[in-house]
């Protein structure tokens, strides 16, 4: 079976759109259409079907992706291993991460891997929770950075980190003047929270809920981008982010933040594995140098600054004085 007609399908499969892949094959719909459909003919079987938004997996398709998912992986796998016997570890590593988790992280990761393993090449996937957690059902992914509320146990993940939770506002704000501020405080203030659905989301909903009250949100964006551009631009609207999203604007002075508390909501930063099938090499190099990397900077998800250090009394991001003092016009 041809391993570049394999990957296609399966390609093809995710994407669940033909012109998707010509595009990022820099090649043309029809190309792609032909390759797909002679695939088909030596399956024997039709493998999609068209729809009004691009191509859907048939019964046969399923079934079919499921087994080649399996037998790619473990073809590849197989390759690797040889390599890696030879006295090198090669290949592609499918790595799914939580958007926090994309920097300085991921740049660290990349330069380390290219001066003690260059022969490792890493695809890196951005997404929430739930897709990053059906990628690794699916195999799609080989590792990824994932965010639980509750302490990993099994072999599946390995703690790497935990994340306390933070209001954030623009410089000046009262409410985050102190270094804590209490969950109740949250009702009645305009917020710009995540979409739902979600984990994150349910769980903030879910907090208020169990405290009385409704959270107000104004806005709702997946982005923490428009999060922190929003409440940097706009007095008196708030966020609730993890520390590691904020290190850029609390280092320029752009936002105030304060730990939230009663409840903490503390987030455990994993590294998963998939469910099913062995880790290749390079994987296993990758997933040992993610978690070198994190250790190196006192198990936090980002490296340490003299302007961005952890408070160990209050687990918060401690940061210059004038941050927590009302700003001044020349924003000192």
């Amino acid at each position: 079976m041809n391993i570049a007609s394999v990957r296609l399908f399966l390609e093809v499969a995710e994407a669940g759109s033909l012109s998707k892949v010509a595009a990022r094959r820099q090649t043309v719909q029809s190309h792609i259409s032909r390759q797909i459909s002679d695939f088909e003919a030596q399956c024997g079987s039709p493998l999609f079907r068209r729809t009004g938004r691009g191509v859907a997996l048939t019964e046969i398709g399923e079934y079919t992706a499921a087994r080649l998912r399996r037998w790619l992986q473990d073809t590849e796998q197989l390759m690797d291993e040889l390599r890696a016997d030879a006295g090198k570890v090669v290949g592609e590593v499918q790595l799914g991460i939580v958007p926090t988790a994309a920097h300085p992280l991921m740049t660290h990761l990349y330069q380390r891997l290219q001066a003690e393993h260059p022969g490792i090449r890493l695809n890196i996937r951005e997404a929430q929770g739930t897709e990053l957690d059906a990628m690794l059902d699916s195999g799609t992914v080989d590792l990824a950075i994932l965010f639980r509320f509750q302490r990993p146990s099994g072999r599946e993940e390995k703690l790497l980190c935990v994340a306390h939770t933070y209001v954030v506002s623009a410089p000046g704000d009262a409410l985050t003047s102190k270094p804590t501020v209490d969950f109740t405080r949250l009702a009645g203030l305009k917020l710009v929270l995540p979409r739902r659905p979600g984990h994150w989301r349910h769980a903030l909903d879910e907090t208020a809920r169990s405290l009385g009250f409704k959270l107000q949100a104004v806005v709702e964006a997946d982005s923490l981008t428009v999060q922190k551009e929003l409440v940097i631009h706009t007095p008196g609207l708030y966020s609730v982010l993890g520390p590691y999203s904020l290190k850029a604007e609390l280092e320029r002075g752009e936002i105030q933040v304060s730990r939230l508390v009663e409840p903490d909501l503390v987030r455990h930063v994993t590294l998963g594995f998939p469910r099913q099938g062995k880790r290749s090499p390079a994987s296993r190099v990758v997933a040992e140098t993610v978690q070198q990397l994190v250790e190196s900077w006192g198990n936090q998800l980002i490296e340490p600054s003299a302007d961005f250090a952890v408070d160990e009394r209050l687990s918060m991001p401690a940061f210059t004085a004038r941050l927590h003092r009302p700003a001044t016009a020349g924003g000192s």
